[in-house]
């Protein structure tokens, strides 16, 4: 059962050609709901185009099988050019809001040090972005987890503790939460404060309009102006109807499609890009994983997904790359496809879930001159892929994360401990796991490696030459068009990004009503 609201329409129920609005909002994930809340507060008329279907709490069943086909881009199975990543990234209304594990981070004022020297950023600094934050915290019931961690974040504060590296609460966004555990799944309570349940519904009530099922073939482009765009209707099952179109007119347009999507509609547009940056430098948080096997039931599949992190190895005073730990929910389906082993092997190791903890290590990439992210191309069906060439520095970042972990996990009590790596096995002690670890092959498909977290290819700065975007978020080559997402981030941040584009894009939304 989907959404009843009179404002929320079906592509495929479109009987008219052409539509027409004050404001058009491609997407409607974390950029594309902060807007067009403020925009329809200010009074214009708005119109947010979603590619996915518009679901509500009554769909969420808690079920994998169900919720990876409809609320994930490519049913849960995106993937890299090269297969070697797998992108778990939000593909219905609310984006990836909808379907995330609700942890919630500034954006580390390093990071934002890092945009004002490198990127010239001077005017996103802590100081002028903390009361956006603090307005979106508060906006969204943003605040430090105050139930006692389940046991698979306990864990992490336990081996953390062990080997004298700080853990600190994470912050969720989230009220009358039932710790269910299921928060990937869609929440079925309407706990988690997505953009599903507060500014997309906030922006109808206001009088804007949802058209849901609904793919931007491409930006309609007159000169330097951009005039709209043309959408195809989806099917149920995510494919494009064929023979029928729907032209929208737009006096502004505001591009929320994500850091893969938003490249995707400009390089489908043959938008303006003098220097060849669109979809350049596009980041993940290359994610790592080691599982460790307990002597107690961890039942990693219920309780709030992550709970516990540690920055400990996040700002190294080398040039080695950082990494944040953290846990990784442990859904039997989801486990199932990331576990490296096969066999006897595997199944062995499927009958121990509920004994089973998993740790993950986000690696920040995009701060060195190694570590350059990847590139939105276009296949021959318009549809978008991301070339991501891990470099040696990742790798090696990629080594030593796994084997913190390990040696985190066997510091909590792990009678086992296996990286989720091709060649690894479950090693039984600490001393025997680092030196297989450093051993083994880093390579593609040889190390699992995964991401939730996808950032950049329409950078934001100062110079022309490097950068698409202004600091306000405006398109440098035409005149109406607006980039309000996580694509305008010049680097990865290290850390969950939502609390970072709702901070952002509060500001750039709020400014651009003004403008108008």
């Amino acid at each position: 059962m989907s959404s009843t609201n009179p404002n929320s329409i079906n592509a495929n129920r479109v009987k008219q050609t052409v539509l027409e609005t004050d404001v058009l909002i491609i997407g409607s994930g974390a950029g594309g709901g902060v807007s067009a809340e403020i925009l329809a507060k200010a009074g214009f008329d708005v119109l947010i185009v979603e590619e996915g279907p518009h679901k509500t709490a009554r769909d969420f069943k808690m079920l994998e099988k169900q919720a990876y086909p409809d609320l994930y881009q490519e049913a849960a199975g995106r993937k890299t050019l090269d297969k070697g990543i797998n992108i778990l990234q939000g593909r219905s209304v609310g984006g990836s809001t909808t379907v995330n594990w609700t942890t919630s981070f500034r954006t580390p004022n390093n990071t934002l040090q890092h945009w004002q020297k490198e990127w010239g950023l001077e005017r996103h600094n802590e100081q002028a972005l903390t009361p956006w934050f603090l307005q979106m915290e508060q906006s969204l019931n943003i605040e430090p987890w105050a139930i006692p961690a389940n046991r698979n974040n306990q864990l992490i504060e336990q081996g953390c503790a062990d080997l004298g590296w700080q853990t600190k609460v994470i912050s969720r966004n989230v009220k009358a939460c039932a710790n269910l555990g299921y928060c990937g799944m869609g929440c079925p309570l309407n706990a988690k404060q997505s953009m599903l349940v507060t500014t997309i519904p906030s922006a109808l009530k206001l009088g804007a309009t949802l058209l849901h099922r609904a793919r931007v073939n491409k930006l309609l482009i007159d000169g330097d102006k951009v005039t709209g765009c043309e959408v195809s209707p989806m099917d149920e099952q995510g494919q494009l109807v064929a023979n029928k179109t729907i032209k929208v007119n737009a006096k502004h347009t505001i591009l929320s499609a994500g850091a893969i999507g938003s490249p995707a509609v400009l390089l489908r547009s043959n938008a303006p890009d003098p220097y060849q940056l669109v979809g350049k430098r596009t980041f993940l948080h290359p994610v790592v994983i080691s599982a460790g096997v307990m002597n107690e039931k961890v039942e990693g599949y219920s309780g709030a997904p992550q709970s516990i992190y540690s920055d400990h190895f996040l700002w190294p005073k080398t040039q080695e790359i950082g990494y944040k730990i953290e846990a990784a929910p442990l859904h039997p389906l989801l486990v199932s496809t990331v576990l490296t082993s096969f066999g006897q092997q595997h199944f062995e190791l499927m009958q121990k879930l509920p004994y089973l903890q998993g740790s993950l290590a986000l690696l920040r990439d995009g701060f060195h001159e190694q570590s350059i992210g990847g590139q939105v191309i276009l296949d021959k069906y318009g549809y978008p892929k991301l070339d991501y060439k891990i470099t040696d520095y990742l790798w090696d970042g990629a080594r030593k994360a796994i084997s913190s972990m390990t040696e985190m996990l066997f510091a909590a009590g792990a009678k086992q401990v296996m990286p989720l790596h091709l060649e690894a096995r479950p090693y039984a002690n600490w001393k025997q796991a680092k030196k297989a670890i450093d051993e083994l092959p880093m390579k593609v498909l040889k190390m699992q490696v995964m991401s939730a977290h996808v950032m950049g290819g329409c950078t934001m700065g100062s110079d022309e030459h490097f950068s698409l975007v202004d600091d306000t978020g405006k398109y440098r080559h035409l005149d109406n068009l607006y980039v309000f997402d996580g694509s305008v981030f010049p680097t990865s941040i290290g850390a969950n990004p939502q609390l970072s584009i709702y901070g952002l894009v509060a500001r750039l939304a709020s400014e651009l009503t003004n403008k108008l």
